[in-house]
């Protein structure tokens, strides 16, 4: 290693699904994802709205949840299987698996669809989003490819409505994150266990794509991210139970070890403060949390 051990903080409970909520039963995503196994739920897309209120999404069941203290409110519940939330004013964006990119009113629950196909064609399987300073929407279209089929895309949605395809060769792209400036696309490659870097340009035009950081290799690679107030990138690494913390140059200064709650964080949004890292942790359907001290 050319790096100094990154530094071990302990991820603490924040917030735990209530049983009542639980729904333990077989589902077409379990069949696909979990080998047929029922699961209880499947945690993501943790987001605060522009009022600081605290959503996360159920992937098999198809729900939004606010989340305050121990209190969970189901705010939406359709036939979807909803991944990334991004908030964009009093909507919030949902990508999701089965019908692309869609609104949901932060106060009411409401969904519209934003976004089905791309001229006329399916996506494989929207995963994550985030929103750009410029108006413009950038997401993952990850759907089930990996190593044995590097096609998964990136998109950007203008708002006046085009579309430019930023990247097409990705195996697996999963989480999706911004520098602070706005400037710098981080895009996790789940099945090649890395997370791609590149320079977001007027044009479209994506050159000298990098890869920024490897992740360990094993039964799973990189998924949601969030950065902070000082471009330090957060990756959640589901599998190891753990969160990497990699500085603007791509050295891994801290790993966040969620494994006292489980092996699954699959995502992480800062809350308003700046400083405390939400974590979801889809193993236990626990939300998590930890502050990040400064550099």
């Amino acid at each position: 290693m050319w790096t100094q051990p990154p530094r071990v903080l302990q991820a603490s409970l924040l917030s735990r699904l209530p049983d009542a909520q639980r729904r333990l039963r077989r589902s077409a995503w379990a069949d696909a994802n979990r080998g047929g196994q029922p699961v209880d739920s499947f945690l993501e897309g943790p987001c605060f709205d522009e009022d600081g209120t605290l959503f996360c999404t159920d992937i098999p069941h198809g729900r939004v949840f606010r989340v305050a203290g121990a209190n969970w409110e189901t705010i939406a519940e359709y036939d979807g299987w909803p991944n990334g939330l991004a908030p964009r004013g009093r909507e919030l964006l949902v990508a999701d698996y089965r019908h692309g990119l869609l609104t949901m009113d932060s106060h009411t629950g409401a969904m519209a669809p934003v976004l089905e196909t791309i001229q006329s064609e399916g996506f494989r399987g929207l995963n994550d989003v985030i929103c750009h300073p410029d108006g413009s929407t950038l997401f993952t279209d990850q759907g089930q490819t990996g190593l044995q089929d590097p096609t998964g895309r990136v998109y950007r949605l203008h708002g006046d409505g085009r579309i430019d395809r930023l990247i097409a060769n990705g195996p697996s792209p999963n989480g999706i994150a911004l520098n602070r400036a706005g400037t710098v696309v981080y895009v996790a490659m789940t099945r090649s266990c890395e997370v791609w870097r590149f320079s977001l340009r007027a044009d479209a035009v994506v050159a000298k794509a990098n890869l920024f950081l490897r992740i360990p290799a094993g039964t799973s690679g990189p998924d949601g991210m969030a950065v902070d107030a000082y471009d330090r990138l957060c990756v959640a690494n589901p599998g190891h139970g753990q969160v990497w913390v990699a500085d603007p140059h791509g050295v891994v200064t801290h790993r966040i070890d969620c494994t006292a709650f489980g092996r699954m964080p699959t995502n992480c949004a800062f809350a308003p403060d700046g400083r405390t890292l939400v974590i979801s942790e889809s193993q236990s359907g626990s939300l998590l949390m930890v502050d990040l001290p400064p550099p």
